[in-house]
């Protein structure tokens, strides 16, 4: 199946009160460009590859058949692919392909999403809007019906055993970023770039729509700065309960 992207619109300026306004409109957007900058790089310890390798294996073999199902229903019930590719900043601020399940209608507009996360980064007294303190929209229009139960238990995720497999990701780390958002992280923040993202971590299991992009990063560092086989087991342990809960999705 081949997918089809639509070129990505050019989100409006922000303006009015409570958006920040005296931000400037383009480093809102995530548009200003900072100079490059070396990344701190730590070597995968060979037990964590070997984890990776041999879970993934396994839960690919074991979840082919759940895999399958929702490749169609994705398939059958929306126009477009199946599967869902995006860029991703990795270890060292490499860029790779991610895999996803699509979970929303082809050519949604993200600049709402965008602008919204933007603002979570740069403003300290940003408050979600959301009822529930969420900071994702419950009520996203560009989610398909499949697609918020999917999230819900995040099924949408299984592709990335493939990314685990080809080496681009981890079992357990940071959450994968996307560029435009690395580039507004704080100094300190890039430090989550020294280990390799993961399709779970400390964000996943803590609170995951709950918590802001700030204490998101907070907790990559700390998994960076206090890494061990422990604590990617820990987080293993308590991802089916965080599943379960339907942390995936508001």
């Amino acid at each position: 199946m081949v997918e089809q992207t639509a070129p990505e619109r050019d989100p409006r300026p922000v303006s009015g009160p409570g958006r920040c306004g005296a931000l400037d409109a383009r480093v809102l957007l995530g548009e200003a460009r900072r100079p490059p900058e070396p990344l701190p790089v730590r070597p995968v310890p060979l037990r964590k590859r070997m984890l990776d390798l041999m879970c993934a294996g396994v839960a690919l073999v074991v979840l082919a058949p759940v895999l399958l199902v929702a490749l169609l229903g994705v398939r059958v019930t929306s126009r477009g692919p199946a599967l869902f590719r995006q860029v991703r900043i990795g270890r060292a601020g490499m860029p790779f392909t991610m895999l996803k399940l699509r979970t929303m209608y082809v050519d949604g507009d993200a600049s709402a999403q965008r602008e919204f996360n933007t603002r979570e980064l740069l403003d300290p007294e940003f408050v979600p809007p959301t009822e529930d303190g969420s900071y994702k929209d419950a009520d996203d229009g560009r989610i398909t019906p499949i697609g918020r139960f999917l999230r819900r238990y995040s099924l949408d995720e299984l592709p990335q055993l493939v990314n685990i497999v080809r080496g681009d990701m981890s079992l357990v780390g940071p959450r994968p970023s996307l560029p435009w958002e690395v580039e507004l992280y704080p100094e300190w923040g890039r430090r989550r770039a020294a280990v390799p993202p993961g399709v779970t971590g400390l964000w996943q299991v803590s609170g995951r729509n709950r918590l802001s992009m700030i204490e998101m990063l907070e907790l990559d560092r700390r998994y960076v700065d206090e890494w061990s086989l422990r604590t990617d087991l820990r987080c293993l342990l308590r991802t089916p309960a965080a599943i379960v809960q339907g942390d995936g999705a508001s």
